[in-house]
């Protein structure tokens, strides 16, 4: 098998994550095909020396490697195994990354018998994923892991092999939860503090100096702060998403989680009333306080 290190390696969705990989293959010198369902999103790549690929199938001939970054199951499968998909023309040679945050179990039905599959549980944003700075959570067989793992090693710092298939998305599941639950509760101690009268940017200035906060709240205190939830680090359906996963994995193992379930309750409300493709940070406007009635008020 062609070491994937050396490319050419094909990046599968265009979105912050999967554009911050592009770009830095392209920076290292790797030969790129990008594929997106809309096309625009590849012309800055295109410009940067990647070539723009039609469709899946195209996208991935004549490489070593290719990373789904898709927004959900029901996308990655299409990618895969649909009309034009990677796998269109028979089974993948090279080494397939899935570093779209599904179901372990999904992952694995739509892995099926390929060969050389990983899956791939991110952590970080796009701009560690244009740095290289990500931490990366692998699932695969050892042999496959041991073929990605130049590749990996050169998109994030720390690269860790967790176990079978299904064990990345496991962990992402796992700290996308925990994540989920800190950007909420940020946001409700912050309504709660401003429905009292305390100044809100003086409250998450004490927030995110304190040793109550985490590095992700200390973070998401500047979007709140200035209001500001339009081009997102991680979009709030993306993260409503995952808690329902995440939900749905304590089910089937049995387990009650109320903190998670609530979260993905507000999440999924939050995303109905219009926020989705804004930052997750502004879960904080599904909370916005209930009018009083006459009754309450008298």
């Amino acid at each position: 098998m062609t070491q994937p290190a050396n490319g050419p390696v094909a990046v599968l969705g265009l979105g912050a994550m999967g554009t911050g990989l592009a770009k830095r293959l392209l920076d290292r010198g790797i030969r790129v095909r990008v594929w997106n369902r809309t096309s625009e999103r590849a012309e800055p790549l295109a410009e940067a020396g990647a070539f723009v690929a039609a469709h899946p199938a195209d996208a991935v001939a004549g490489t070593s490697a290719a990373i789904c970054v898709v927004a959900d199951g029901e996308a990655l499968g299409s990618v895969l195994r649909g009309p034009d998909g990677v796998l269109a023309n028979g089974p993948y040679p090279g080494v397939l990354i899935c570093a779209s945050t599904v179901s372990p179990d999904e992952v694995v039905q739509i892995a099926g018998d390929i060969p050389s599959v990983l899956d791939v549980g991110m952590l970080g944003n796009r701009d560690h994923a244009r740095d290289g700075e990500l931490r990366l959570f692998v699932g695969g067989e050892e042999q496959a892991f041991d073929a990605g793992r130049p590749l990996l090693e050169m998109l994030g710092k720390e690269v860790v092999h967790l176990g079978a298939l299904g064990s990345g998305m496991r962990m992402k599941l796992c700290l996308n939860l925990l994540m989920g639950i800190e950007v909420q509760a940020l946001a409700e101690v912050t309504e709660l503090a401003a429905a009292c009268g305390l100044d809100q940017k003086l409250v998450l200035t004490t927030i995110a100096g304190s040793g109550f906060a985490s590095p992700v709240m200390a973070f998401k205190s500047r979007r709140l702060g200035s209001g500001r939830f339009d081009e997102p680090d991680f979009r709030l359906r993306l993260m409503a998403k995952d808690l329902m996963l995440a939900t749905k994995q304590a089910a089937a193992v049995g387990l009650s989680l109320p903190l998670a379930t609530a979260a993905a309750e507000t999440h999924v409300r939050a995303t109905e009333q219009g926020l989705g493709d804004q930052d997750c940070a502004a879960v904080t406007r599904a909370l916005a306080p209930k009018p009083r009635t006459h009754t309450e008020t008298g």
